[in-house]
């Protein structure tokens, strides 16, 4: 009787470990971080998020730019999103999005293009967060093209990345712009303005062209007006409010 007794207890403990382990398991497979695919010889492209961000400032150019994956015998670009956190981030609609990077710890991958959406906070407590500021600088240093969409730029003003050249910002908020950042060259009546390596649009639904003209420059007008078939949208540089400035 003890010998049942004793195996049956037995039995319990090894079922019962095996259970255990099972469950570290299926948390191990759920913790486990899914990094985005970056794929050689593409250009790298960060979109700098935070809570607020504004969907259609995010969602726009990087709609157009992954299309670029699907267009043949160019240089596609890679997507993804860097924050300050791995933590979801709240968008101002709602929308929650999981970063890819944390620029605060991880090591990024080199950034061609650096996008920075439009976020509820930058025209105020944003600016003062010194460690996305100084991130924004370092890869100033290194990127081919650095882009804002709507009050995007603020960030780019207040890292002083925009001290030489013209930008615009969101319509309503040029004044406020001109006020924080007397000392810039400010565009208005304009959908997006390229100077240099720098390309700041008005944000909302025309961050959507300020995404084609930056293909427009790297890919040339058929493989621009392929995306913007793609996405439904009427692509015509020449109709389009604009600034670029010559070299």
């Amino acid at each position: 009787m003890k010998t049942v007794l004793y195996a049956t207890i037995v039995l319990l403990l090894v079922v019962s470990c095996n259970q255990s382990q099972k469950k570290q398991g299926a948390t191990a497979v759920i913790k486990k971080r899914a990094l985005p695919e970056l794929v050689a010889n593409r250009y790298n492209v960060a979109f700098l998020i935070m809570d607020g961000t504004f969907n259609t400032e995010f969602t726009a150019p990087f709609d157009i730019f992954q299309h670029t994956q699907y267009r043949k015998n160019i240089k596609a670009m890679n997507t993804f999103s860097v924050a300050n956190t791995l933590e979801p981030i709240t968008t101002f609609e709602g929308l929650r999005i999981l970063p890819d990077f944390d620029y605060t710890k991880d090591s990024i991958p080199n950034i061609d293009i650096l996008v920075v959406p439009s976020a509820a906070h930058h025209l105020d407590t944003d600016l003062k967060d010194s460690v996305m500021l100084n991130f924004v600088k370092r890869v100033d240093k290194t990127a081919l093209f650095m882009t804002s969409h709507c009050d995007g730029a603020f960030v780019f003003a207040k890292a002083g990345v925009l001290n030489q050249v013209v930008s615009t910002t969101f319509p309503s908020d040029i004044e406020a712009y001109q006020n924080m950042f007397p000392d810039l060259a400010v565009k208005d009546s304009v959908l997006f303005v390229h100077d240099g390596k720098y390309i700041t649009s008005a944000g909302g639904a025309k961050s959507f062209e300020a995404a084609l003209y930056l293909c427009e420059v790297l890919y040339g007008k058929e493989i621009t007006e392929s995306l913007a078939r793609g996405l439904v949208i009427n692509w015509n540089l020449e109709s389009i409010p604009n600034l670029i400035v010559e070299p």
